[in-house]
């Protein structure tokens, strides 16, 4: 049950894989404010696809102040996609998570990161999005869940330092 329910507050994330230097303060703080369960109104969940970067970060923040974690993984060849070190951050976050929905997708390409965000965007009360405003680097990326998000009302929250690029 959601907090329109009254009872829990579901909040996932979407963001850049490299999040600079100028803008990691920001980002965290954002994150640790959002997860405080006396803001959100009472108990919160959070979603995450566990990517690496603004995901694994938001998974870090939400287990180190004891709010369950929920991985929704895009593929079955999901774990293929990262690098031997984000692997490691990635395997050690799942066995912490929760709950973990594994979509139907075979592959996992640019279509089944857009169904994996866009399926975080249905099942949450509000989105966090560690986003630089620019326009998606491929489908699926960060600027294309936050557009979904807010095409269908789901409340956006942006995490990022004005003036701040990311290379």
């Amino acid at each position: 049950m959601t907090a329109r329910g009254g009872t829990m507050t579901r909040i996932g994330v979407t963001g850049h894989r490299v999040i600079p230097d100028a803008v990691m303060e920001r980002v965290l703080a954002g994150m640790r404010e959002e997860l405080v369960p006396a803001r959100a109104g009472g108990p919160v969940e959070a979603f995450t696809n566990l990517a690496a970067g603004s995901d694994q970060l938001f998974a870090e923040v939400a287990l180190d102040h004891g709010i369950p974690v929920t991985a929704v993984i895009p593929g079955t060849d999901y774990e293929q996609q990262f690098s031997a070190e984000e692997l490691v951050s990635y395997q050690r976050l799942l066995k912490a998570c929760t709950d973990r929905i594994d979509l139907p997708t075979a592959r996992s390409d640019e279509q089944a990161y857009y169904e994996a965000g866009t399926w975080i965007v249905d099942h949450v009360d509000r989105l966090l999005a560690v986003w630089d405003g620019r326009p998606a680097r491929g489908l699926g990326g960060t600027g294309d869940i936050v557009a979904y998000a807010r095409r269908t009302g789901v409340p956006v929250t942006v995490l990022w330092s004005p003036g701040a690029r990311r290379d």
